[in-house]
């Protein structure tokens, strides 16, 4: 048997949680229209539900192309140290707004200093590098890029929420820690040593190759292998990154002479570290096991 409707994620957003009644309403009148038309609302729903959960991180690709395309080159603040504060002041107002949970809020901060650190190394080695001035940073890195790697973070907590995730065939959540921890590792050991990533990917597949995610768009659940759903977001992630480099956030040392699109194979990188991010929020969300029939 199916499980009950669970109630609304919006409810966790007080803006947006007196919209509840209106779409439940909206919903039943959709329904009596038949099922083409509730097919049709469904996927509507499923790309309302993904553009929430990517809010903090198109809110911050949109600061990238903005500034690359309006602000001042020769302004006294720096264009990255622009966008370090914006971040900031886009974090505190959704934040005090209440359009950000908490617990979205501690895995952002944790994945900031995650990300930060990383990128500290990878600048020092020349892996990229960000070409514009500013005050705002450590090393090579304007503090601004600690808040791309947390809009990752974000998406994940957001979208476990609101699809309300359920699980099947879950690997235990030290295996998942030890996974990430590695992932992380060889990010900065494939310098000096050898590149394992490949066993990295056989380790994922051998722990996440039973696992589906169960997510529920409107009153039936879905589901995917959850290793699908990692690829997918790594594929989007690769889109944006396109997008940010483009825009000249930073570059590859490919990309001096002029901008060429990201080696695909920065798929691969996305891909390891989507499971560093899924392992962070995983940590506070505590997978739980969904063994229940669905429609597919």
């Amino acid at each position: 048997m199916l499980k009950p409707h669970p109630p609304s994620a919006t409810r966790d957003w007080p803006l947006l949680s007196r919209f509840i009644a209106r779409e439940a309403a909206l919903g039943g009148a959709v329904k009596a229209r038949g099922p083409w038309t509730a097919g049709f609302y469904e996927f509507l729903r499923f790309g309302v539900k993904q553009a929430w959960a990517c809010f903090y991180g198109g809110l911050m690709l949109a600061l990238l192309l903005g500034t690359w395309l309006l602000y001042p080159r020769d302004a006294a603040l720096p264009r990255y140290d622009f966008l370090t504060l914006a971040a900031l002041a886009l974090q505190v107002a959704l934040i005090g707004f209440r359009l950000e949970t908490k617990e979205e809020a501690l895995v952002i901060l944790i994945f900031h200093l995650v990300g930060t650190g990383m990128e500290i190394f990878k600048t020092a080695v020349g892996s990229w590098a960000y070409p514009e001035e500013s005050y705002l940073r450590i090393g090579g890195v304007p503090l601004f890029t600690g808040f791309m790697y947390a809009a990752v973070g974000s998406y994940i907590a957001r979208v476990w929420r609101l699809f309300d995730f359920r699980f099947s065939h879950h690997p235990p959540l030290w295996s998942v820690l030890l996974l990430a921890t590695g992932i992380y590792a060889n990010f900065f050991l494939h310098h000096y040593w050898w590149d394992l990533r490949w066993g990295l990917f056989a380790l994922a597949a051998l722990l996440f190759g039973r696992c589906w995610v169960y997510f529920r768009v409107w009153d039936v659940d879905r589901r995917m292998p959850l290793l699908v759903g990692f690829a997918l977001v790594a594929l989007f992630i690769w889109f944006a990154e396109n997008l940010g480099t483009f825009a000249g956030a930073w570059i590859y040392p490919n990309q001096k002479q002029g901008w060429t699109m990201v080696s695909f194979a920065k798929f691969g990188s996305w891909y390891l570290l989507m499971l560093i991010s899924y392992s962070l929020v995983a940590m506070i969300r505590r997978p739980q096991e969904r063994k229940d029939t669905v429609s597919l």
